[in-house]
């Protein structure tokens, strides 16, 4: 599982793969140069005692003789390390500050690099992520909590980015930086080498029992800051009553109970993740003091080896155990980012429930009529929200539909624009099942209007065109008077440029509904859908709107959902809704003198 999820998540590289090697490259001519740095001690040191390499082989006595002629081949080529010492050293510095400026040019160029990988993995992950989100059902939305969604496409996004192409570029550094002093280690003296080695595979094994814990940690730690940022999203969006029921002080207990749960679940984490730390220094420790006592040893002892070499040997260590250190707690670094990526690719592996069929054709308008067709549904099994639904509505005619809240009426018209299928039975138009249409010709020929209009923080005039490509200021306006919107909109600071902010605050409730209008006006859609459109405004505001909905109504196939009764008087068809099932069907006077659930509906409002 492990295995399968590491080669997904490096998948994201492919796009970015001529950059990501670029970095590799910068980061192995990095390593060589750094290393290359320190071997460069030698001659300095042997120069300055007065062991210069090329005086003579007593000299130089265990020094390698890889060593001296790489010396001979590099610095040799513009120093005379066999002339005046003075001379040779200042010739020897140089050279080392030559080779220290290309590092820092190779390692300017790993990290830009590395930073255009990491924010391209950002922008594709980001993309497809929020792409398929919009790809999912009205279904997903309505099981998932919102802060959960935003957290993993911002929070989630970023972890599994660090993991990607931070945590990697990092690891191909270090492993570089390994190689190199290794190969340097080994030139000065094998069996040094293989003291430096004692301590180095307790360091990569002492993560193991703790990475188990630490993912299932990482796990939860996430799963509580998506549940912190869906409990601030639902309080901002309902602060009116927030304010409006004094529940401040409940809010901010909830709020800390949350964050209380975060911090300590977030803390119990970090202990574990400390450990890392001071183990892998205490490891590092025992290592130095055992290369110092047995380096020491082959110097002073043995004669095996030169000062000058056993100096260098110890500088290219610290160099060694620096990639050790990070590769020991690279299982551990990588536990966010897998965590992380687990729980993005459960939102890119959710299926959408409504699609496309082979051959789909698209949608050209209702010319005989709108059919359902004995319709069952359920969002949960065994738990229907709609019974046997059979009804059909002429082209051009205008259906209610009444009856509780809960009884299903929004069920019935979501079916119309495929944001469900149902479970049984089917929904045809003109005789043909609405799965045979494509979705985005069906959707864009279904106008809806509702008692919670939806305006974005942009300008009136972009509100208005949203979803209509290429309508131009003059179909805008128009649509504008015809919603008797255009008076009101032209006294506003910038008139059409003008931003309404976010959820249109800065409009009254009339003057959002009627922006709605003017949007469904333009789209000029053959089917429309009006849910409560009227029902939270005020006297004033309702007749405005009315007289623009009736004009919208010209021509088109209408459903209405509505529990004022008097909105529906002129309606060709009222279907009465209960519990899932039409319980009533006729015009106004019929179902008034028929008694039933309309009539009673009709007593409780007029009287």
């Amino acid at each position: 599982m492990t295995i399968a999820l590491c080669r997904r998540v490096l998948s994201y590289l492919t796009p970015h793969r001529g950059t990501f090697l670029a970095a590799g490259a910068a980061s192995t001519a990095f390593a060589a140069l750094d290393a290359f740095s320190f071997v460069l001690l030698i001659p300095f040191l042997g120069t300055v005692f007065g062991s210069a390499p090329g005086s003579g082989p007593d000299s130089v006595a265990g020094e390698p003789d890889s060593i001296r002629r790489v010396m001979d081949a590099t610095v040799g080529r513009f120093v005379d390390l066999d002339g005046d010492p003075l001379a040779a050293v200042t010739g020897i510095i140089a050279f080392i500050l030559v080779v220290v400026a290309s590092k820092n040019v190779v390692d300017f160029l790993r990290a830009y690099l590395t930073a255009r990988v990491e924010q391209g993995v950002t922008r594709d992950l980001r993309n497809r992520v929020y792409g398929h989100l919009l790809k999912l059902d009205l279904a997903f939305f309505g099981r998932t909590r919102t802060g959960q969604v935003v957290s993993r496409l911002t929070h989630d996004v970023e972890q599994l980015r660090a993991l990607v192409a931070r945590e990697l570029v990092a690891a191909v550094s270090a492993v570089c930086m390994f190689a190199a002093a290794l190969y340097w280690m080994i030139q000065i003296s094998g069996r040094l080498t293989v003291a430096a080695f004692v301590v180095v595979p307790l360091t990569m094994v002492v993560w193991g029992p703790l990475v188990r814990r630490l993912k299932r940690g990482d796990r939860r730690v996430l799963d509580m800051a998506g549940e912190v940022g869906a409990h601030v999203q639902e309080t901002v969006s309902g602060i009116r009553l927030v304010k409006a029921a004094s529940a401040e002080a409940l809010e901010r207990k909830r709020f800390g109970a949350l964050t209380g749960a975060y911090f300590a679940t977030f803390m119990k984490t970090v202990r574990l993740r400390a450990l890392a730390a001071p183990l892998t220094e205490f490891l590092v420790t025992a290592g130095t003091a055992i290369l110092l006592w047995y380096g020491a040893r082959l110097v002073v002892a043995e004669g095996t080896l030169t000062g000058e070499a056993f100096v260098g040997f110890i500088a290219l260590s610290s160099r060694l155990y620096a990639p050790v250190k990070y590769l020991s707690k690279l299982p551990v670094l990588v536990q966010p980012g897998l965590v992380a990526a687990e729980r993005v690719f459960e939102f890119l592996d959710a299926p959408p429930e409504t699609g496309n069929q082979e051959r789909a054709r698209p949608f050209a308008g209702v010319g005989t009529g709108i059919r359902y067709r004995r319709v069952g549904l359920e969002y949960r099994r065994g738990q229907p929200a709609l019974r046997d639904v059979d009804f059909h509505v002429p082209a051009g005619t205008t259906a209610a539909l009444v009856g509780p809240s809960g009884g299903g009426k929004t069920s019935i018209v979501d079916l119309l624009g495929r944001f469900y299928d149902p479970t049984t039975g089917t929904v045809e138009i003109d005789g043909a099942d609405v799965r045979s249409y494509s979705l985005d010709s069906l959707r864009r020929s279904l106008g809806v209007v509702s008692q919670e209009t939806v305006l974005f923080h942009d300008t009136v005039r972009a509100n208005i065109a949203y979803g209509t490509q290429g309508a131009s200021d003059r179909q805008v306006q128009e649509a504008a008077r015809a919603a008797h919107a255009h008076e009101f909109v032209a006294r506003l600071p910038d008139g059409y440029d003008t931003v309404v902010g976010e959820r249109g605050t800065a409009l009254s409730g009339g003057q959002r509904q009627r922006i709605a209008i003017a949007r469904a006006v333009l789209r000029d859609p053959p089917v429309l859908v009006l849910d409560e459109a009227t029902s939270a405004l005020d006297a004033e505001s309702e007749r405005l709107v009315q007289e623009a909905v009736e004009r919208l109504l010209a021509g088109r196939t209408v459903f209405v959902i509505a529990h004022r009764l008097s909105t529906i008087r002129k309606a060709d068809m009222i279907l009465v809704v209960d519990q899932g099932r039409i319980v009533q069907r006729g015009d106004h006077d019929s179902l008034a003198s028929e008694g039933g659930l309309y009539r009673r509906l009709r007593d409780l409002q007029f009287r």
